[in-house]
């Protein structure tokens, strides 16, 4: 398959493609577009290695994002094993959400388990992705977030990875980039403009595409489930915010995407 887009966070293993996840797969095939399918538990993370193991242009993440966690649901052991097999080529996602209003218990609890995360990511040497969602008018997630990850790069210097559907300011991109992550960008940036100086002021070699598919659906389908094919627009966008030639963008985003997957096509 000859691969022209990476869709780098879908979750194409959840109920919503349960009846034409096939045809949704085949048509990624045709448009030359791979994705990484992305747990959010255990469960899903399965699945996603399950779907990866059956198509070449799929690949897994495996991790507990943070509203999906209690005191039993993060077995270190058991994503360890999930980490072993090939086709997972990054842990997560996970992270921390404060969006709905949240007991300090329930966010020292958060903290815990992405710094396990951290720690699964580190030793298995793959990328981590992170889910940030803040408490509504502030930035507290990315703050703790870029706090938990400048402690963790002392203890694992080679720590990367990706700030998932990335939703701040530049002074926050900035901080991740010097961490050595990448930024991605979903659909929304099809029809609000609130990250427009990010994605122009950072390197593009610090972009990732994304659809977080079936979710924020792009400006042409505003309304309807998402897909992986959507990353076309994504990419577009990202090169017409840019002013940048579309062709151009689209091959350092796949640069991109292969750099932080350590996957060659």
């Amino acid at each position: 398959m000859h691969v022209r887009y990476i869709d780098a966070h879908c979750h194409l293993q959840f109920e919503q493609f349960a009846q034409d996840r096939d045809e949704v797969i085949e048509r990624m095939r045709v448009e030359g577009i791979a994705a990484i399918v992305v747990g959010c538990d255990l469960e899903s993370s399965k699945q996603a290695v399950a779907l990866s193991e059956k198509n070449e242009n799929l690949y897994a993440a495996i991790g507990l994002h943070p509203d999906h966690g209690d005191e039993k649901s993060f077995d270190i052991e058991r994503y360890r094993v999930l980490a072993k097999n090939p086709k997972v080529v990054a842990i997560g996602e996970c992270g921390l959400d404060y969006f709905r209003l949240k007991a300090d218990k329930v966010r020292n609890f958060q903290k815990e388990i992405f710094e396990k995360q951290i720690e699964l990511a580190s030793e298995v040497n793959k990328p981590i992705i992170i889910h940030m969602r803040s408490t509504k008018g502030t930035q507290d997630a990315y703050d703790d977030a870029i706090v938990i990850l400048k402690e963790a790069k002392k203890k694992y210097p080679n720590l990367y990875g990706d700030a998932h559907f990335f939703a701040s300011d530049l002074s926050h991109a900035e901080q991740f980039i010097a961490l050595g992550f990448d930024l991605s960008f979903t659909a929304v940036i099809t029809f609000a403009r609130d990250y427009d100086e990010v994605i122009k002021a950072v390197p593009i070699t610090s972009i990732l595409p994304e659809t977080d598919a079936p979710y924020v659906a792009s400006a042409s389908r505003r309304g309807k489930r998402n897909d992986p094919l959507a990353v076309i627009e994504v990419v577009n966008q990202i090169a017409k915010i840019r002013g940048e030639d579309a062709e151009s963008v689209r091959i350092a985003l796949l640069s991109n995407a292969k750099d932080y997957i350590k996957v060659d096509f």
